[in-house]
């Protein structure tokens, strides 16, 4: 058992260390291409620069600031030339080129824009490039100043879609996506905002991975390339703030899907517009400051939301049987004697936390998953919402009841 907690964890860091070089070196500079709905609402308004310093200090005021070099066109198809952007937690502004607004129209003292589109992207940095097919947005509304919609002042798109989008290592291709795709249900009516996310395919080639321990994992386990998709779905009512993330899919071919899902209320605008605040608060500390007082205001912010329910799944495509082999192959033992092995020591490992009925079931779920792998599920959904407050303090004054506060279980096998 102990092996294969440090065969878990050897793929476990694998992976982490991929998507942390990956994030270090651009992916966090992708991040901010998610804000590029806000670019066309100045641009709309090019003509009416009293107009345009009130949108900007309104997007300001959500943390992103922009700019341009210039801009062509009329006031229902223009191109913003040069365009950067910087949010507020970023110490530098990302320059993503020339982005395209058509069918500009005036609605309801705001603005709609059939399409949003950007050029082509290319970004290096420290031996990573990263290439980025045009990010194309359709339908987007742009609220008047003072709107009190479901959403208030904030913007809002129908749909969004990504060609592909590449990650390159000295030249060899670590990280590829193709066809992300995002559809969104505005609220309307009393009803929650519903949305989708989804990519047709992605690649990753961990044989780039330096750590000789996980390389070895890696080859043994004969996942030196792989390839998966990402599937999502949610709702968000903004009027209460309940937040639930349905499906968030992560599939890898020949190995398993993992699967999470969480339930949370108080994600309300307020709370959203806090938190914006907040972060621009401490990014504008100079580097190498204090930020413990932060830190702790955005603690109090955090208590503001509530717990019902959260699961983390695992679908087995034949993953657990080749780490059950290869752990085997270290320990001079058969894949079902690693199996029994590990089913003898779950309940030792169990009894720390003194809950006997989840130790029966954390026992006999793992039992049963490992005898026949396909499904196991840990979730987590106590009675009635759990303020995050009550959950801090709970993990800080006797962290071992808090799977009964947030009655956690175990399951195996089950759709």
């Amino acid at each position: 058992m102990v092996m294969a907690r440090r065969i878990e964890k050897q793929f476990q860091d694998t992976l982490r260390d991929l998507a942390m070089t990956i994030k270090r070196s651009t992916l966090r500079k992708f991040a901010l291409s998610t804000f590029l709905f806000t670019l066309p609402l100045n641009a709309a308004l090019a003509q009416d620069a009293a107009v345009a310093d009130r949108l900007k200090a309104a997007l300001a005021a959500q943390g992103v600031n922009i700019s341009w070099t210039g801009v062509t066109g009329d006031n229902t198809s223009m191109v913003l030339q040069g365009v950067a952007i910087k949010p507020a937690a970023e110490k530098e502004a990302l320059t993503i080129g020339d982005v395209t607004l058509e069918g500009v129209t005036a609605a309801n003292g705001g603005f709609d824009i059939a399409t949003v589109s950007t050029s082509a992207f290319e970004h290096a940095k420290d031996g990573v490039t990263l290439n980025l097919s045009p990010f194309v947005i359709h339908d987007m509304t742009v609220p008047a100043d003072g709107a009190t919609g479901p959403l208030g002042s904030l913007m809002m798109y129908k749909s969004a879609e990504l060609a592909s989008m590449t990650v390159k290592v000295a030249d060899k291709t670590a990280f590829s996506m193709d066809g992300l795709a995002i559809q969104i249900t505005p609220p309307a009516d009393g009803k929650a905002m519903e949305f989708t996310g989804n990519t047709e395919k992605f690649t990753a080639d961990l044989s780039l991975v330096d750590d000789p321990k996980s390389k070895e994992v890696i080859d043994a386990l004969g996942y030196q390339n792989i390839s998966g998709n990402l599937a999502m779905a949610g709702t968000w009512q903004p009027s209460d703030g309940k937040m639930e993330l349905s499906k968030y899919d992560i599939s890898v071919e020949n190995a398993g899907t993992l699967g999470m899902t969480f339930d949370l209320g108080g994600y309300t605008i307020d709370f959203i517009k806090s938190m914006q605040e907040m972060q621009k608060k401490m990014a504008a500390q100079p580097e190498g400051a204090d930020n413990s007082a932060q830190g702790m205001a955005m603690l109090g912010l955090l208590q503001q939301l509530s717990f019902n329910s959260a699961s983390i799944r695992f679908d087995d495509d034949s993953l657990t049987g080749k780490v059950l082999e290869y752990v085997g192959k270290q320990q001079g033992m058969s894949a079902k004697d690693i199996a029994n092995q590990a089913k003898a020591i779950v309940p030792f490992g169990m009894a720390q936390l003194n809950n006997p009925e989840l130790t029966a079931q954390v026992t006999a779920a793992v039992s049963k998953y490992l005898d026949d792998p396909k499904s196991l599920e840990i979730s987590a959904e106590p009675p009635a919402s759990v303020p995050f407050a009550l959950i801090m303090a709970g993990a800080m004054s006797n962290p071992l009841d808090l799977p009964k506060t947030l009655g956690v279980s175990v399951k195996a096998n089950e759709d």
